[in-house]
């Protein structure tokens, strides 16, 4: 006969399970938490370097694009590059010890912490402020990622780790937190752009569809904003930037393929281009001749690397 567990047993298991969810809701929690307390602290480190005080004027000059490139978002790339450097060595089994691996990706985070947390960014140029805490924040968030994933090195195979560490809380809120900073440097550039031509608007907000006829006519200033808000979307850390994949939906429209297969939306062009695996880092820099011979951009590394 089937055995019934007893009242003291039934009650000791929904005890156990009512324990469980409680530690499991109560990790998320605790990252929640961290997560807004090191916004609080950076915001008080931050804050003297932009003079302490809100202002209502905004104002996106070329030189604070420039600076910002250089003392905030490439640190941060340069972090990023590594931790997707190191875990495609993980997941393919090119390292013999994992666990020294993230403890160096977690200094090489705190390093690029420090640098990017001196960074004087202007008070009038709110866009840039948010990024700077968000990519720091996010910087935070990746090195206690790597830490812990560093502390279970011994007891799992590489490819389990890798799982493990795309599955993190620290790392999934680090991301969301990098790309969101990554989404309002570009946001600037389409600010910066507006105040140079007044035909380029200085806000644009898609619409959750957005159709390819629509997407041709934009400026590429307002397109990169809009990819670099697809890359948030779809939590991308990858090697290429938003302008990489930009020059591929454009590659890809232009060349007839698009209406080839049907395609008339924005989203179902770069769902084929991800999945592919069709962009590479460079992409911009190969396509801007022929595609962007006029498009207005500052003077970013990036966009002008000769």
């Amino acid at each position: 006969m089937e055995k019934r567990l007893t009242r003291t047993e039934m009650l000791f298991s929904l005890g156990f399970l009512f324990m469980l969810v409680c530690a499991v809701g109560a990790f998320f929690y605790g990252v929640k938490i961290g997560s807004d307390q090191t916004e609080a602290k950076l915001i008080e480190q931050t804050r003297h370097l932009s003079g302490g005080k809100s202002n209502s004027v905004t104002a996106y000059q070329q030189q604070d694009l420039v600076s910002f490139y250089h003392t905030v978002f490439l640190p941060y790339r340069e972090f990023q590059n590594e931790w997707t450097q190191t875990l495609h060595k993980m997941s393919t089994q090119q390292l013999s010890d994992s666990g020294s691996a993230l403890k160096e990706l977690a200094s090489s985070a705190r390093q690029k912490y420090d640098e990017a947390k001196l960074a004087s960014v202007p008070a009038t140029s709110p866009l840039l402020e948010q990024s700077q805490l968000q990519l720091l924040k996010g910087l935070k968030l990746f090195g206690e990622a790597a830490q812990r994933g560093a502390g279970s090195a011994r007891d799992m195979s590489s490819a389990n780790l890798v799982q493990g560490l795309e599955k993190d809380a620290y790392y999934l809120e680090g991301v969301k937190q990098a790309l969101t900073g990554q989404q309002n440097y570009y946001y600037a550039m389409m600010k910066w752009s507006s105040s140079v031509n007044p035909d380029i608007p200085d806000q644009y907000a898609a619409t959750s569809v957005l159709e390819l006829s629509k997407w041709k006519s934009l400026p590429l200033v307002v397109k990169n904003k809009l990819i670099a808000e697809q890359f948030k979307a779809r939590m991308l850390v990858v090697s290429y930037y938003p302008q990489d994949l930009t020059a591929r939906v454009d590659q890809f429209i232009g060349s007839g393929q698009a209406a080839k297969m049907g395609m008339k939306t924005l989203g179902s062009v770069i769902d084929l281009l991800i999945s592919t695996e069709a962009v590479r880092p460079g992409d911009f820099d190969d396509s801007k001749p022929l595609l962007y011979p006029k498009e207005l951009l500052p003077q970013l590394p990036f966009f002008y690397p000769e």
